[in-house]
């Protein structure tokens, strides 16, 4: 297979190229100064965690290279509330449009109808993105260890600290944990997909989260379906996950999601 994630990259750099000379950073900086304060996403999870076992990023996305479109009755606001209703502890929104249908609406529409953080779920391969993210209202951002340089990862980063923002770092592979742990930010998401082939394996999160020094949390990503994953991933002390397609393709998403986390133990 082709390098799925190369591809979707050099469309990006156009894409962020063309929004950046329609809305500039000052732009942006303007409209951030009215905003009220980030929600506080890994402080969210970490409460979740402490009450409840698990803390869940609950996802909103429409369709996925993988998938095609995964729910063709797609309601941002429905989803938000049914995610809330089932127990997430903070929402994941795409807003990528070219692979995933997602859009910047589809984030504000989110947060709007619930009071759960929300990360905003793109590829970030430039400042002006994290000033677009805060602006849009997201309260954390997500860099892909494998679209970035570690000088880009850490500038990323600099800037999502510089907006308030909090930030997932997401890894696939030993090389890459080691390139994250040279950052900051306390949440690794171990993707248990590969980007480049878009093959899943949550063997993956087994085999990394137990490399995590204190001080930093693993956030088990993709291929979770039943509660029996919940629990392979919180004995290798991962206990936050990312999960979307699974649920989204369901018809009761709020008691999908109510039954996911049913076998947590706090």
């Amino acid at each position: 297979m082709a390098d799925v994630l190369a591809a979707i990259l050099e469309g990006k750099k156009t894409e962020v190229a063309e929004r950046q000379a329609a809305r500039p950073l000052r732009v942006l900086e303007a409209a951030i100064r009215d905003l009220p304060p980030p929600r506080g996403f890994a402080k969210a999870l970490e409460r979740a965690v402490a009450s409840r076992g698990y803390g869940l990023i609950a996802e909103i996305k429409k369709a996925s290279p993988s998938a095609g479109l995964i729910r063709p009755d797609f309601d941002p606001p429905s989803l938000a509330k049914a995610y809330r209703e089932g127990g997430a502890a903070c929402l994941s929104v795409l807003t990528d449009g070219p692979s995933f249908q997602g859009a910047v609406e589809h984030l504000a529409a989110a947060k709007g109808a619930v009071d759960l953080p929300v990360l905003r779920k793109d590829f970030m391969i430039a400042p002006w993105q994290i000033a677009e993210s805060r602006a849009m209202g997201a309260d954390c951002i997500l860099l892909i260890m494998a679209a970035l340089s570690d000088t880009q990862a850490a500038e990323l980063e600099s800037a999502a600290k510089s907006f308030g923002l909090d930030v997932l770092i997401e890894v696939h592979d030993a090389d890459e944990l080691d390139r994250a742990l040279r950052l900051a930010s306390p949440l690794i998401g171990i993707n248990n997909r590969n980007l480049k082939t878009l093959k899943t394996d949550i063997a993956t999160a087994e085999q990394l989260a137990g490399r995590l020094p204190k001080g930093r949390v693993a956030v088990a990503e993709s291929g979770l379906k039943t509660p029996a994953d919940l629990a392979r991933m919180a004995a290798v002390g991962a206990r936050r996950f990312l999960i979307g397609e699974s649920l989204m393709k369901q018809q009761d998403v709020a008691g999908a999601t109510r039954a996911l986390l049913a076998g947590a133990a706090a």
